[in-house]
């Protein structure tokens, strides 16, 4: 039950800010803040790729094929990596930090977020850019399902058609006055969830098909024995690919939970992890979880500096049988 932990030879030495399993096969993509991508062999339990960059923190990284990588740069770069030869381009560059980084299959397009208030958008084919969100607010969460592109802004979620960025903008509100961590989406459930830095998470539904439907929020965890919330932010949430509504959630204090949000249950939480949990990733089957644990996340005062380490879970259904019966989520 508590997953095996991925052995390197050259142990990662800087906090790793983000996991992300192949579109097919179950290789991990591994971005840190030591400057280097990493591509993991889950299979044969060996390190297939290294490629150090020139001295910035990787922040984010994603797949935009089995063989083709990217990744979110300190330096405000965009790169662009072939798994296959290990080299990689510039596909342009932020003003400040970049954060986050995205792959839209349906669109061919790559999406970055950074802390110079831009969304920026390239084209994959041509390598060209071809849009810029300009003047958000820092705090940028983008994710993306069909041609939809949801960006957290503070307390708020902006959703945008990626065929039409300058058309129409809806927006959310999940949490009043409370900003939002994480957000994803999942075309299966028809909505996206949000995580809170008080803990919190949020679904909300989109179209017209789900219009009877209601969203709702609920704690990652109980009150305590004073009757107090446990207020820690909610790092990193992945949806189970093949359970539809079944997410798994990640914190600053080193819980990983696994929720049903369509019947309201909680369904597993995992041993806690010595330190914050940064990343969760769950392979194209849904059979393994990856989990960052003992990962500095540069958030809290009083985070362990640990070595990161990465446990993955075998989700098969021994598994679910081996811990205690589910439980209602409390809203």
């Amino acid at each position: 039950m508590n997953g095996s932990c991925l052995n390197f030879n050259n142990p990662i030495r800087d906090a790793i800010s983000r996991v992300r399993f192949a579109p097919i096969s179950n290789n991990l993509l591994i971005s840190s803040w030591d400057s280097s991508l990493r591509l993991y062999d889950v299979d044969k339990c060996e390190l297939r790729l290294e490629a150090p960059t020139e001295g910035a923190a990787l922040l984010d990284c994603c797949f935009e094929s089995e063989s083709t990588a990217l990744s979110a740069d300190s330096d405000g770069s965009i790169l662009r990596y072939d798994m296959r030869l290990g080299n990689s381009n510039a596909m342009g560059k932020h003003d400040d930090l970049a954060t986050c980084v995205e792959y839209s299959e349906e669109t061919c397009q790559i999406i970055s977020a950074g802390w110079d208030k831009k969304v920026m958008f390239w084209d994959a084919r041509s390598a060209s850019s071809v849009g810029c969100l300009s003047n958000l607010v820092v705090g940028l969460n983008p994710c993306h399902f069909s041609f939809s592109l949801m960006v957290a802004l503070k307390s708020s979620v902006h959703m945008y058609d990626l065929r039409y960025l300058n058309g129409t903008v809806q927006a959310k509100e999940p949490f009043m006055d409370i900003h939002i961590k994480c957000v994803r989406s999942n075309s299966d459930l028809g909505g996206f969830v949000v995580g809170s830095t008080d803990g919190r998470v949020a679904l909300e539904y989109l179209g017209k098909s789900n219009s009877q439907k209601d969203g709702y929020a609920f704690r990652c965890h109980p009150k305590d024995k004073n009757g107090r919330y446990h207020l820690v932010a909610v790092n990193d949430i992945a949806f189970n690919p093949s359970s539809c509504g079944v997410l798994v959630t990640g914190d600053n204090e080193g819980h990983a939970t696994i929720w049903d949000v369509l019947n309201r249950k909680r369904l597993v939480e995992l041993p806690r992890y010595s330190n914050s949990v940064a990343s969760l990733a769950y392979n194209h089957g849904g059979e393994l979880l990856a989990v960052v644990a003992s990962s500095y996340t540069y958030q809290e005062a009083n985070e362990r500096e640990e070595l990161p380490q990465i446990f993955v879970h075998h989700m098969d259904d021994s598994y679910f049988k081996s811990v205690p019966a589910s439980s209602s989520i409390k809203k």
